[in-house]
């Protein structure tokens, strides 16, 4: 079976970073490559062994197990400085459109260098690791089953409270009045650990006894809830090794987020975009405004119903986790994506090399 070899565009990192490895002289950026240190010349300039042994190290990566012929990747970096010296000679690196690819890329490299260079001088230990086990899964022994009926205004929530304490059904009142996805089945949300619930929720039914209800309306993005807590159940956390690293990202994340939150105190920043002004909501009809409502929660909602019936220290840290938002990743994204933009109106030959690039630059 013939080996496909990878485009030698996608490599350009591998051949970015191994040029940084090379001498340079002291009047300028172009690395000094001997003939000894060659594995072939171009019109008088040398493709140096480092930058050889960085692609089949980055093809090994991709491709693990598989060998490709080095004549063969030779011969890509032949065809790669031809295609440079082209380009050169017709001075395309002169050209708005390259400038400003160049300066999208090199603000992904820098930015992710930053952060790497922050993370690197700011490490996770494993007490940390420990101290958040202890704190918000160890700790997080705790699950709870409730129900719960969620409605637009505060005066509708005070409304069920008052049904409820002249001895209205709990589950008969959600059926007809919730506007959650859970309202069907009478509100209840099943089992669930206090930190998979938005804070006011949790913070509600932990304060409840069990076959209570609150006694005032309990307000969150969704809406005003009432809430019925009907029991609680200690379970066993998983064990400390087992999470450790899926707990590393998250502090990680909080940690990156709060560098850059010091960043920006001390930076001076201006923006200078026009405030919006806001469009005029179009009036529903009741019973619109009433689905509306509902589509508006059932995702969010839906969700925490589902994880409620699971186990809730396992599903705290998963929840935990899948809330750390690449911070670390998000700028060299940005970049990309950005870049992409650029490179569809390009022709789709060289598009796909670029953007191939800026992929592998960005990863």
């Amino acid at each position: 079976m013939n080996k496909k070899i990878i485009p030698l565009v996608l490599l350009a990192s591998t051949i970015l970073l191994t040029a940084c490895n090379e001498k340079k002289p002291d009047n300028n950026n172009t690395p000094v490559i001997s003939k000894e240190d060659s594995v072939a010349v171009v019109n008088g300039k040398y493709i140096s062994k480092a930058t050889l042994a960085g692609i089949e190290s980055e093809l090994n990566k991709r491709q693990p197990g598989q060998s490709f012929p080095k004549e063969k990747l030779v011969e890509e970096l032949i065809q790669r400085e031809l295609l440079l010296q082209e380009a050169l000679k017709k001075k395309l690196d002169k050209t708005v459109k390259y400038t400003t690819q160049l300066e999208t890329i090199k603000t992904g490299l820098l930015t992710q260098a930053a952060v790497e260079d922050f993370l690197k001088s700011n490490p996770i230990t494993d007490a940390d690791i420990k101290a958040e086990y202890d704190k918000n899964v160890a700790a997080s022994g705790t699950e709870y089953k409730a129900r719960h009926i969620l409605v637009k205004t505060e005066e509708e929530a005070n409304n069920i409270i008052a049904e409820l304490s002249k001895g209205a059904d709990f589950a008969e009142l959600a059926k007809a009045k919730s506007t959650g996805p859970s309202g069907p089945q009478g509100g209840d949300l099943g089992w669930f650990a206090a930190g998979q619930m938005v804070a006011p929720f949790s913070e509600a039914v932990i304060a409840l006894e069990d076959n209570k209800f609150t006694l005032t309306p309990v307000k969150t993005q969704f809406g005003y809830h009432v809430i019925l807590r009907e029991g609680s159940r200690a379970q066993t956390p998983p064990p400390f090794e087992s999470v450790k690293e899926r707990i590393r990202p998250m502090l990680q994340r909080k940690k990156m987020q709060s560098f850059l939150t010091d960043l920006r105190k001390q930076a001076k920043v201006e923006v200078f975009l026009p405030k919006a002004i806001p469009t005029p909501a179009p009036v529903a009809k009741p019973e619109t405004a009433v689905k509306a409502a509902a589509d508006k929660v059932s995702t969010t909602v839906t969700d925490e119903a589902a994880q409620q019936t699971k186990s809730a220290a396992v599903d705290a840290t998963k929840d935990v986790v899948n809330k750390v938002s690449d911070v670390v990743k998000t700028t060299t994204n940005n970049a990309k994506a950005t870049a992409s933009e650029t490179i569809k109106k390009t022709d789709k030959a060289v598009a796909d090399k670029i953007n191939s690039s800026v992929d592998a630059l960005t990863k």
